[in-house]
């Protein structure tokens, strides 16, 4: 078999930071091939080098048999590239990202359309809607309709699936899969288990360098520690109060005539971590939204630490921490100058924000690194200090929409064992996630189909209910009766 991907020697640096460091492999053609590792090990960096985005400072490689230094315009006509982050036009249409992406490469969506039909026909009834509208499977679905347009012979991938829902990850992996019957040459990265077991190879990466390379089976037992950690013992139900701090009661946000959130009702009590759940497109963010103040209800009542969310808002964004999808803090500013920042925006004094801060960065471990910009750090050490920073005031709930979304692991556990600490200090914990062994860490689970909440109680009860396993059988059994469209 022959390689389309060879790798020789490539480093690369910023700086004094050593992102790659004399990396070296192969790819055969029309393999699925992974690049795994945790945060800030160099994946995009080697990504972008062979996207030809990237210059290396050092070694050579070839995709397709082209250098991807000298020869980059070749190169660049045979690889589609999905990075990381969303990179889409998100105020055109499906229809119009996908004739500009064409245009790019000399092609029609005419030309192109048998190499992207089985994807593309699945969101073609909604080429008229804007990008920056859909639901996160959609916009996967439109980014690798992109990337294919032009009918490549090698696809990279650069974890495609980070903010996707477990169903949705399913359906994209399928498709890969068909893709590689054609003989695309596919190349991903990804922190999900089960898509690293997807691929036929694996190469493991950390601190820039290439660890190990086998079948995944292999590697995820040679490393074990990191991918899949032990997990954490929570004493359930031990600091949960009896008092709400959470109530809602038919509540309805309406747009037009289409119901995002359908009637739903629930409590969570202090202390306690509740687990919101649901496909993309399910109504979860536009629920939040309203609990933080972010958005009014159409209809319905509810109240968050004691504050109407009809009329005291304003009261409920003093007394609450909220982390979004997307990274919130100022890349750049230091990790000190956020910390004080949004201490100041809660109103806190400064003689009591240095003292919290050296606390906080003692826990995380960031004593050295706290005048350092945020925009230099790893992934998930950014997630792990936008947390610490939710909840630097003290909130008596904080609010956490997919907080570990394309996170290692082993940075992962981290993560959840501030989310315990929290949760023992009183402060009550409202989260979605797409990982469903985060879900099992809940003292309660709520799943959202079609903007209502299909079910609601602790794992041991939904597996019961449901007749159901695991928690990923419980979400995929419920997120598949759904009726609406992904939207």
């Amino acid at each position: 078999m022959m390689d389309a991907i060879v790798v020789n020697n490539v480093s690369k640096s910023y700086g004094k930071v050593q992102a790659l460091s004399d990396v070296s492999f192969a790819v055969g053609k029309g393999e699925v091939f992974g690049l795994i590792g945790p945060d800030g090990a160099g994946k995009t960096s080697m990504f972008r080098v062979l996207s030809s985005l990237l210059l290396p400072d050092a070694g050579t490689a070839t995709v397709d048999g082209y250098d991807v230094v000298k020869q980059m315009r070749e190169v660049r006509s045979r690889v589609g590239y999905m990075p990381g982050k969303f990179s889409l036009y998100q105020d055109l249409t499906i229809e119009e990202n996908l004739n500009f992406f064409a245009t790019l490469f000399g092609t029609t969506v005419d030309e192109g359309y048998d190499s992207i039909k089985a994807i593309y026909s699945q969101i073609e009834c909604f080429k008229d809607r804007k990008a920056g509208a859909l639901s996160g499977g959609m916009k996967q679905k439109l980014a690798l309709s992109c990337a294919l347009v032009h009918q490549p012979s090698v696809l990279f991938l650069d974890e495609p699936t980070t903010g996707v829902d477990p169903v949705s990850r399913k359906e994209l992996w399928e498709m890969l899969l068909t893709l590689k019957e054609s003989g695309i040459t596919i190349m991903a990265s990804t922190p999900y288990l089960d898509e690293v077991r997807c691929c036929e190879r694996v190469a493991f990466l950390d601190q820039g360098k290439v660890r190990g390379i086998g079948t995944p089976d292999d590697i995820l037992t040679q490393f074990a520690s990191i991918f899949n950690p032990p997990g954490i013992e929570h004493e359930k139900d031990t600091e949960v109060k009896d008092d709400n701090v959470i109530e809602v009661e038919h509540l309805v946000k309406a747009f037009g005539s289409f119901h995002a959130v359908d009637d739903i009702s629930f409590s969570v009590k202090r202390g306690e971590i509740f687990g919101f759940l649901g496909a993309n497109g399910a109504g979860k963010t536009t629920a939040m939204h309203m609990l933080t103040g972010l958005n009014q209800p159409t209809s319905g009542t509810g109240k968050v630490v004691g504050f109407d969310i009809c009329t005291e808002y304003e009261q409920i964004k003093k007394h609450i921490g909220y982390m979004s999808q997307r990274f919130s803090l100022y890349e750049d500013l230091t990790v000190a100058e956020n910390i004080r920042l949004f201490a100041g925006i809660y109103g806190m004094k400064p003689d009591e924000v240095e003292h919290k801060m050296n606390e906080a960065l003692k826990q995380l471990k960031f004593e050295d690194h706290k005048d350092e910009l945020v925009g230099s750090l790893p992934l998930g050490w950014k997630q792990k200090l936008a947390f610490s920073v939710s909840i630097f005031h003290n909130p008596g709930v904080v609010f956490l929409d997919e907080p570990t979304g394309g996170v290692d692991p082993a940075t992962r556990r981290q993560f959840w064992e501030l989310i315990y600490d929290a949760a023992h200090r009183g402060i009550t914990v409202f989260v979605t996630t797409h990982y469903m062994d985060e879900a099992e860490y809940c003292d309660r689970i709520s799943i959202m189909v079609d903007g209502k909440i299909s079910a609601l109680g602790t794992l041991d009860e939904l597996k019961r209910s449901l007749h159901q396993p695991d928690m990923d059988h419980v979400f995929t059994y419920l997120a598949r009766q759904a009726t609406r469209s992904d939207s």
